[in-house]
């Protein structure tokens, strides 16, 4: 590492906390945020879809998905967040945060609406249609997931990273609760919507055709808090420490530092 180089290092290390420090964890945070809905809202779903697509009288558990399709569902996004943090951890170090990070942000925009309009004729066919669109909303997750915490690590300056870092981390926990917010809002204009019986009383009677929407919009829904940060993430200049380490570019860095 050239002289350079290190005093690029020191200068991050020390500059004062700005603005845009806080702006970069709101930034990052709904990354995490959104990543985490994303992630276990469809946890919330999956007694809704087998009471739709597999209700069966005649089985011990009417109206519960098969546990291969069970496992299909709620697994198939981790199993695309692994090929994504591995494949988008590759990208970012070729052409750089910024850039990757709004693409990843737009695979899941469109994945999270696509698995709202899952299709098909067939019970099967819907769950494979499901399960196609959230593995590939799951690869950009693994992205954007890595992303937020690396870029928010190489915002910070030395005494503020940690706590930082666990800002971001914390929004988390708020996009897990959000889910369950979004789900039960959801259901509970559908129920007061079309008011019928419970399960006990009249069986399957008591999901109405008009169910099939509540898991869409949930699903949908996860769409909202990425478009709403996109813009944003386009605005973010590339990361000093990247410019600097990275694309050997370390005038710029530089000269930010000695501005702020």
């Amino acid at each position: 590492m050239s002289n350079n180089q290190l005093g690029v290092l020191h200068a991050l290390d020390s500059a004062k906390t700005q603005w845009y420090h806080f702006t970069a964890i709101v930034i990052a945070g709904m990354g995490f945020f959104t990543d985490a809905y994303d992630l276990f809202c469809i946890a919330l779903i999956t007694k809704l879809l087998g009471r739709i697509y597999y209700h069966d009288e005649k089985v011990d558990k009417p109206g519960t998905l098969p546990p291969r399709i069970a496992a299909a569902v709620n697994g198939v996004a981790f199993c695309g967040t692994l090929a994504g943090q591995l494949f988008f951890g590759w990208l970012g170090d070729k052409l750089g945060r910024k850039r990757v990070y709004g693409l990843t942000l737009m695979l899941m925009v469109i994945c999270s609406i696509a698995s709202g309009l899952s299709f098909g004729k067939t019970p099967e066919g819907v769950m494979t249609t499901l399960c196609f669109f959230r593995f590939w909303l799951g690869f950009g997750i693994g992205g954007d997931y890595p992303l937020s915490a690396t870029i928010m690590s190489e915002y910070a300056n030395k005494k503020t990273r940690g706590a930082f870092i666990a800002a971001v981390f914390a929004m988390q926990g708020f996009g897990i609760l959000a889910g369950g917010i979004v789900a039960l809002i959801v259901s509970s204009a559908f129920d007061h919507a079309y008011k019928v019986d419970s399960y006990d009383v009249i069986g399957q009677m008591s999901t109405v055709p008009q169910a099939d929407y509540i898991w869409r919009i949930i699903l949908m829904f996860g769409a909202v808090p990425a478009l709403l940060t996109y813009y944003w993430r386009m605005r973010m200049p590339e990361t000093a420490r990247y410019t600097a380490l990275v694309a050997r570019n370390g005038n710029r860095p530089l000269r930010t530092c000695r501005r702020s």
